[in-house]
């Protein structure tokens, strides 16, 4: 845990301005992003602090699963059921806002603006999905 952490604040749950959406596991947390880049703009965060996607590892692989998976599930759950048109990744260093490891779940992705589908291009240098 990370006090200066705005994402480990969040995930546990000592931002009240931050409504957290449903998550089937305890060790996540999703909620919205605060300056959205399409009509679904969601982020999944590990309660545990994971500085960035650089420094994941091959036993991390469950939890980069796991948030796939709530990622799907929340745009289903917000009546978002075409899954060929999302958009999942992340930041790679040093293009983080944050430093803490965070899933960008956008949709529908055929929708992202111009500088949208610059900085959520796939497989970019600077964001990998």
């Amino acid at each position: 845990y990370e006090g200066k952490c705005v994402f480990c604040r969040i995930a546990r749950r000592e931002e009240p301005r931050t409504a957290l959406l449903p998550c089937q596991y305890e060790d996540l947390v999703c909620f919205r992003d605060i300056k959205p880049d399409a009509p679904h703009h969601y982020l999944v965060v590990p309660v545990e602090h994971v500085r960035n996607c650089k420094t994941l590892k091959k036993e991390h692989i469950p939890i980069v699963m796991k948030m796939m998976e709530v990622g799907k599930n929340v745009l289903q759950h917000n009546n978002f059921s075409d899954m060929n048109d999302v958009r999942m990744g992340f930041h790679w260093p040093p293009f983080c806002s944050i430093a803490h490891l965070h899933l960008h779940v956008l949709a529908p992705a055929s929708q992202l603006g111009f500088l949208a589908r610059l900085l959520y291009r796939v497989n970019s240098y600077w964001f990998i999905t």
